[in-house]
């Protein structure tokens, strides 16, 4: 697929040991020869290292620029050279042409409105549950009558054995403890 002659010339496959700002003065060192260079645009981000994109002034430059440095080494790398897609946004300001384009958010990052509703959802939902837990009386836990084997009898009445699921929390609440336990044997084995 060929791309339509533009302005800027889109480069891959450099050294992506090189500082930016030594990358942007060796590339306006290179290309300059060629015409008037605007800007040249290029990032150290993960996606972008090893690109970069020069924008002249005309078209006729960008294009002597592609044919004339096309696997050109440079720092011990072929520069691989084309047009590119679009139009940058400096030269579609000068055409008059200049649409800006709404910032894009990551994939896993929601919108901060989603955000607080979620938020404030869970808070709700929190409250919710404590506000029923307090509405509930605490039940007295029924010691099981054993038999004489220290098995609980059949037929007696039956305490509750667990707990309803709850969410996390910094207060534990424990049941069935032995009437000798004290506050610095809970201490110590807590600590």
């Amino acid at each position: 697929m060929d791309i339509r002659p533009n302005h800027t010339i889109y480069i891959n496959n450099l050294n992506e040991k090189i500082k930016k700002d030594e990358l942007k003065k060796s590339l306006y060192a290179i290309f300059s020869q060629f015409g008037q260079i605007l800007d040249i645009v290029a990032m150290k981000t993960l996606k972008m290292r090893g690109q970069a994109f020069v924008i002249f002034k005309d078209i006729n430059s960008s294009t002597n620029a592609l044919r004339s440095m096309q696997g050109f080494p440079f720092y011990d790398k072929p520069m691989r050279i084309q047009y590119s897609k679009k139009d940058s946004d400096m030269v579609a300001k000068m055409k008059g042409t200049f649409v800006e384009r709404p910032k894009k958010q990551k994939k896993d990052e929601e919108p901060q409105e989603l955000k607080k509703r979620k938020r404030g959802q869970a808070n709700a939902a929190r409250e919710k549950l404590a506000k029923e837990q307090a509405r509930q009386p605490l039940q007295p836990v029924v010691q099981q009558p054993m038999d004489g084997a220290g098995v609980p009898a059949v037929g007696g009445p039956v305490a509750p054995t667990s707990m309803p699921e709850q969410p996390p929390n910094q207060i534990l609440f424990l049941t069935n403890l032995p009437e000798e336990t004290n506050e610095m044997m809970l201490s110590m084995l807590f600590n």
